[in-house]
């Protein structure tokens, strides 16, 4: 047979309540089943451990020393009562026992109660909704006046929700749980569209909920056929707008923090602030469509659509349809309903016209006159379309020199070189080229998947050295194929460069046994001598590439004895 000691453990262990023991010193002696649930503990892992070790709180040690009972304390999720355990009136430990409160929640079984029903109740009747909540055997418990009204039932509370609501299932998600969203359901010879919800406590289900999201099934069906509309325009648009009609590049893109850089940039945002149009002119590669595309994302016309027409890449016959687009029937092959231009896709935006020096003498005299007039006649077209687009033309070609064989018309160029940005060669700013070659390689690392840890300072001097014909685009070429031939090292060597960059002889000058105007007159001397082999000779591109007059150029050819040596042209 078991001792009074065993029922009472048995009886502690089995009670709802949660139940916590400990002695004067806080060495936990008992915690029951209910306790171990509700405060997610280890019972017998606790017991014989100091309860501050086991739970963050020490109102019960307060009680034995105090000797102050606790009794009914609200304390979180808890109705909780703590005294002390006495013997022949010596305190010998404390007690605490804690239930959880009962919270009606969603399910308003009084009227007189403040509840978050109530509450609930108060909101969709201000907002006149259809909403009806029963519980888990499909009794109403609660029902909003706009739908009492409906239904004509002014005390349906207590009545089984089908002999209140015509065709309703809202008893049966009750016992299923299964949630049910814009289904149709007739009441009174009205069509509307429902959601059911189940109401859950605790992962039990307790009743459910359901609403009327539209009263009339009509108005459905309309917002159903704007949706439909919508869905089209929005395709429709997207069709239009494709991805070559954004600037996808900000002047953040852009690297390079040499004299003539930064002058280039400067002037490039104040060009971006105004609306003229713009000639941005330089060598293959130096980045002119990354300017054209930060000025246009730095302008009043952000929003609106950036498009890039390549004047070197339309054949010449498709040219104009292309440009200014083509009217229903207009020639064998188009398309019925006609086709929108370049231009008219750019309207409130900007146009970049890239390889301006290839567009055809034909399109030149058409697009002048858009430029003039702001309007545009499409191909088998009479009237007019007025258009707002910016221009932005772009060229590594010299549009004075094909001015003078003909080939550009003069008028058109004085209305494109409103405001002129000449992008420098790469080799005009080597002071670039370090950062330049570590942002290619961290982009081409990131988009190959392949890790480097950087670039040697050899390396950089070979870069350095190179002359760049290819500009930035080139020097990309160089630094993905050296990531390409990357070892153990991680890091791109002059190993990994091709060999027409290395045989260049990096050169050192020192002012040992020598003044600095001596170092300085040796280094141009080199630099005019390397120029010339270069260009082959080419006094006008020698001198070009110099930043030098061409009697500049003479004046130091003949200085330093190099007139026999150029044997210019």
């Amino acid at each position: 047979m078991g001792t009074i000691n065993d029922y009472y453990n048995q009886v502690i262990c089995d009670i709802n309540e949660g139940v916590i023991v400990i002695d004067k010193k806080g060495i936990i002696k008992i915690i029951n089943n209910a306790a171990e649930k509700m405060l997610k503990v280890d019972a017998e892992s606790s017991i014989g451990k100091y309860i501050l070790n086991i739970f963050p709180y020490g109102e019960l040690l307060s009680v034995i020393k105090n000797g102050e009972a606790q009794l009914n304390k609200e304390e979180g999720e808890f109705i909780v009562t703590r005294k002390v355990i006495s013997r022949n009136g010596e305190v010998i430990g404390g007690l605490q026992i804690f239930s959880e409160k009962i919270d009606n929640k969603l399910l308003v079984h009084s009227e007189e109660d403040i509840t978050r029903g109530n509450i609930i109740k108060t909101i969709f009747n201000t907002l006149d909704e259809f909403v009806v909540v029963v519980d888990e055997n499909g009794i109403i418990t609660m029902m909003s006046n706009g739908y009492k009204e409906f239904i004509k039932c002014q005390n349906p509370e207590g009545k089984h929700v089908t002999e209140v609501i015509e065709n309703t299932k809202l008893h049966i998600v009750a016992r299923t749980g299964k949630k049910e969203y814009g289904v149709i359901q007739e009441t009174n010879g009205h069509k509307m569209i429902s959601m059911r919800v189940p109401i859950k406590e605790d992962g039990i289900i307790v009743g459910a909920i359901g609403k009327v999201m539209f009263k009339d099934y009509c108005n459905f069906k309309i917002l159903g056929n704007n949706l439909s509309n919508l869905e089209k325009e929005v395709e429709y648009s997207k069709k239009e707008l494709s991805t070559d009609q954004k600037a996808i590049y900000t002047f953040d893109n852009i690297i390079g923090e040499s004299i003539k850089s930064l002058e280039v940039m400067n002037l490039a945002k104040r060009v971006a602030k105004i609306d003229s149009n713009v000639l941005i002119t330089g060598e293959s590669g130096t980045g002119k469509e990354l300017f054209a595309h930060s000025i246009h994302n730095a302008s009043r016309r952000c929003l609106k659509p950036f498009i890039k027409i390549n004047c070197g890449a339309i054949p010449r016959e498709l040219f104009e349809s292309e440009m200014f687009g083509y009217e229903e029937g207009a020639f064998t092959g188009a398309k019925k309903s006609g086709k929108r231009g370049k231009f008219e896709h750019a309207n409130g935006g900007t146009i970049l016209l890239d390889e301006i020096g290839d567009m055809p003498m034909n399109m030149q005299v058409k697009l002048l006159r858009v430029i003039q007039e702001k309007e545009l006649v499409k191909v088998g077209g009479n009237d007019a379309i007025k258009i707002d687009v910016r221009i932005i033309a772009s060229t590594n070609k010299s549009l004075e020199k094909l001015i003078q064989d003909g080939k550009f018309r003069e008028d058109l160029y004085y209305r494109l070189d409103v405001m002129h940005l000449k992008i420098p060669s790469l080799r005009e700013r080597i002071e670039d080229i370090e950062e330049l070659s570590n942002q290619l390689r961290i982009k081409i690392c990131e988009k190959q998947g392949i890790y480097s840890e950087g670039i040697s300072t050899e390396a950089i001097g070979y870069l350095k050295s190179y002359s760049w014909p290819g500009n930035i685009r080139q020097l990309e070429n160089v630094i993905e194929r050296a990531i390409n031939m990357l070892d153990a090292d991680f890091c791109i060597m002059p190993k990994h460069l091709p060999e027409k960059i290395t045989a260049n002889k990096i050169k050192k000058y020192s002012l040992e046994n020598n003044y600095l105007k001596e170092v300085v007159e040796t280094v141009e001397k080199d630099l005019i001598m390397e120029c010339i082999k270069k260009t082959g000779g080419n006094k006008k591109e020698t001198a070009r590439i110099l930043g030098l007059s061409r009697a500049g150029l003479y004046k130091k050819l003949n200085r330093y004895n190099l007139m026999k040596l150029a044997n210019l042209q």
